[in-house]
C-alpha cells in the first residue's frame, strides 16, 4: 500500500489520479510530480515498486506544501483576515460569499438551508358558525 503525506493511495487507480487524493495536489501537479519521479502516469498503484513510491513521497515531501502544513496556513490567513476586520474577513465571519458573488438569489452554499420567514397560521374560525339570533328561540315571548 503506498501510503504517501499521510495519505494512502487508492491501489486501484492510475498514478496521476491517485496522487490528487493528496489535499493540494491537483491533476497538473501531479503529472509534474509523476514525470520529476520517473513513474509512469497510466500505471497503477498497485503496480508501483516501493523505490517508485518513495521518489514521489520524496517529491513531495520536499517540493511542495500539501495536507495539514497546507490546511493549517490556509485557515491561518482566513483568521488573520478576520482579526484586521478586512471585507473579506467579515464575509467569512458571516458566513457569506467572499468573491463578490451575488447574494440575493443563490449562494447557497456558503449560507446554508433556508430558514423560511416566520408564517403565522391564522385562527381557524369554528368550522360551522353559530345559529344566527334570529333563528335562536326567545325566552319569555
Amino acid at each position: 500500500m503506498a501510503r504517501v503525506a499521510g495519505v494512502d493511495l487508492p491501489r486501484e487507480k492510475r498514478g496521476e489520479v491517485a496522487v490528487t487524493y493528496i489535499y493540494g495536489i491537483g491533476k497538473p501537479t501531479a503529472i509534474n510530480i509523476l514525470k520529476k519521479a520517473n513513474v509512469d502516469g497510466n500505471k497503477r498503484v498497485k503496480a508501483w515498486t516501493d523505490e517508485e513510491t518513495a521518489r514521489v513521497r520524496e517529491i513531495i515531501e520536499r517540493e511542495l506544501k500539501v495536507e495539514g502544513d497546507l490546511r493549517r496556513e490556509i485557515s491561518m490567513n482566513v483568521k488573520r483576515l478576520m482579526d484586521i476586520g478586512s471585507y473579506r474577513g467579515i464575509r467569512h465571519r458571516r458566513g457569506l460569499p467572499v468573491r463578490g458573488q451575488r447574494t440575493h438569489t443563490n449562494a447557497r452554499t456558503r449560507k446554508g438551508k433556508t430558514r423560511g420567514v416566520m408564517v403565522k397560521k391564522k385562527p381557524v374560525a369554528a368550522a360551522a358558525p353559530a345559529a344566527p339570533a334570529a333563528a335562536a328561540p326567545k325566552a319569555g315571548a
